[in-house]
């Protein structure tokens, strides 16, 4: 196990060196000039050079790349050139709450969708299956801000029991912050309750038609043990595909999600990034978009062998 991690951590180098090299080179090339972003219209062409000196933009390209990477070695990732503040402190405070609501959101989605798609799959063909299969066609064509329009006029406006915009992180008070995360939570779960229902579904179907479930319900075990211990371990392996990109997407940012509840999470600094040409706070959005889809696809992978015993590593 420990050399098969090793070698996926190796392998994990050489992409994340291409995306590194690759976003250097698109921020470089697009048109625009940082140093005229940065003075503003007023600037003279003499002012413009000076900045173009400080920030290192007149050295050859190998060089700047070689600096920028080595700065983000250490942890620097730059300044950002609106705001004149460190581009990793501002990672780091949107990364909590948009860390928060993609849990929260996946914990729920995994609860409700994994019943219920196991129960449709053994209630094949029947209203329980089509009330489920229902529910996920309606979780897909909605969009998430018509979702996030109704819980606010339902349950914040019309019945009050949450507020309706804003984030407090847990060290505010679990009280606090569940009170404004629910509806955000659920919001994005009723995507995720449909793909992975629906992705369980066709999982627990295919199994169940295998001959060591027939042989296990003549032994005489349990329909739940069946179910749950049986087929659900031999058929978990492209519902975590599902529950570790769904979770990747949710810490990459949700940005209709979190522009609706005015949540200060990763989506909304990277749209912001982008209308302002901030190329610092660009660079460090793509690189941790990347690194977080790797890593989560290692976890993903590793987690196969305990629901899998036909992986060996």
């Amino acid at each position: 196990m420990f050399g098969y991690i090793l070698k996926r951590l190796l392998a994990t180098i050489p992409v994340l060196v291409i995306v590194a090299i690759f976003v250097f080179l698109l921020l470089r090339l697009t048109p625009g000039d940082p140093a005229a972003i940065l003075a503003g219209d007023a600037a003279t062409p003499a002012q413009l050079e000076r900045i173009r000196d400080r920030l290192g933009l007149n050295d050859p390209l190998h060089v700047q790349f070689i600096t920028w990477v080595g700065q983000m070695l250490k942890g620097d990732l730059g300044t950002s050139l609106i705001s004149n503040t460190s581009v990793t402190g501002m990672v780091v405070d949107r990364l909590g709450p948009t860390i928060n609501l993609a849990v929260m959101t996946i914990v729920i989605s995994v609860l409700l969708a994994v019943p219920m798609g196991v129960i449709a799959a053994w209630r094949h063909r029947t209203w329980v299956d089509f009330a489920v299969m229902s529910f996920s066609v309606l979780g897909f064509s909605v969009p998430v801000f018509v979702i996030g329009y109704i819980l606010i006029q339902i349950f914040a406006i019309e019945l009050r029991w949450v507020p309706v915009q804003g984030y407090r992180a847990p060290s505010e008070g679990l009280g606090a912050f569940f009170s404004r995360a629910i509806l955000p939570a659920l919001t994005l779960a009723t995507i995720y309750i449909a793909l992975i229902a629906r992705m369980t579904r066709a999982s627990m179907l295919e199994v169940l038609g295998e001959d060591y479930i027939r042989t296990a319900r003549a032994k005489g075990v349990r329909e739940n043990v069946v179910l749950f211990r049986h087929a659900l371990r031999n058929a978990a392996v492209p519902i975590l595909t599902i529950i570790g990109t769904g979770f990747a997407l949710l810490i990459s940012g949700v940005v209709v999600t979190e522009s609706v509840f005015n949540i200060p999470g990763i989506g909304r600094l990277t749209v912001d990034a982008i209308l302002a040409r901030d190329y610092p706070v660009i660079q460090a959005m793509i690189l941790l978009t990347a690194f977080i889809y790797v890593m989560v696809n290692l976890l993903v992978d590793v987690s196969y062998s305990f629901f899998d015993p036909r992986i060996r590593y």
